[in-house]
């Protein structure tokens, strides 16, 4: 049973008259006459009287005909939902991300898309680098954006990198600051400074780690555990300084002292990744371009 043929069933059952149906479906009378003896044959019984040039519709007719018509009206309406879709119209994306992205990179970026496509959903979930990796690879994912280097980079995940984002110190107003009171501040001159630590397995925990033992000391912690919310919250209390993202420090200034890091600084790449194997859908791929090219 082809989907053309039930088209050209529902026609005649309409028009109960062939040349018209022809017409109706634009094909050439003789042609939709054939196709329908042929629907016929292989169903085993025939749909319609032919009397004296009167069409009426046989039993098997009147039973097939409520059928044929939810199979073409459901054909009609996965035409339409591929089709808005494909424009963009509507859809979803799922997006993981690292919780300093979806606080520092991800609200304008997502504000315009939205605005461009307010009929995709946006499910976004938070999470390590580490942790948006596996949920990639299982396909919970459509695209992560990720810290580089990756804890374990693999074949089947396609990066590409999309910013390198300057790090910078957070304090007090009201507590002393750091590196006594310089512009800029190097790491080393965070030796002898309280800091306030991010859980363990948070990229900046790590990176920020390093960073201290490679200028030559083991960093002091007054307070860890916490996440960047948590974090920035320690940070205006008074508790120590911490090291964030430059993006993140400019949104959340309020209540912070932003201090730079003296050149060379420290410095964190952001990456996008998707699985190799499989192209994101439409509406990713078209997030995917507005964050390679913001």
């Amino acid at each position: 049973m082809q989907f053309q043929q039930l088209q050209y069933f529902v026609a005649v059952a309409e028009t109960r008259h062939f040349t018209r149906a022809a017409d109706l479906v634009h094909v050439a009378q003789p042609s939709l006459s054939q196709q329908i003896k042929s629907l016929e044959r292989e169903l085993g019984a025939e749909l319609f009287l032919r009397a004296r040039g009167n069409i009426t519709l046989t039993d098997a007719g009147e039973a097939l005909l409520p059928l044929a018509r939810r199979i073409l009206a459901d054909a009609d309406t996965a035409r339409h939902e591929v089709q808005e879709l494909v424009q963009l119209r509507s859809g979803r994306i799922r997006l993981g991300a690292t919780p300093s992205l979806c606080t520092g990179l991800l609200p304008d970026v997502l504000r315009a898309f939205h605005d461009r496509y307010p009929g995709i959903r946006l499910l976004i979930e938070e999470g390590g680098s580490h942790d948006l990796v596996r949920e990639l690879a299982r396909g919970a994912l459509d695209l992560a954006l990720v810290v580089l280097p990756l804890p374990t980079p693999s074949p089947a995940l396609t990066t590409v990198e999309i910013l390198r984002e300057d790090l910078v110190v957070v304090s007090s107003p009201d507590a002393p600051a750091p590196g006594r009171g310089r512009r800029t501040v190097r790491v080393a001159d965070l030796e002898g400074e309280r800091l306030v630590m991010f859980r363990h397995g948070y990229d900046l925990r790590e990176l920020t780690v390093a960073a201290c033992r490679s200028a030559g000391f083991e960093p002091d912690f007054a307070v860890e555990g916490g996440e960047m919310d948590a974090v920035l919250g320690f940070v205006r209390a008074g508790l120590g300084v911490a090291v964030v993202p430059r993006m993140v420090a400019s949104r959340s200034g309020r209540g912070l002292r932003v201090t730079p890091l003296a050149r060379p600084g420290l410095f964190r790449a952001i990456a996008l990744a998707h699985r190799s194997d499989v192209a994101p859908p439409r509406a990713a791929r078209e997030l995917q371009r507005m964050l390679l090219e913001r």
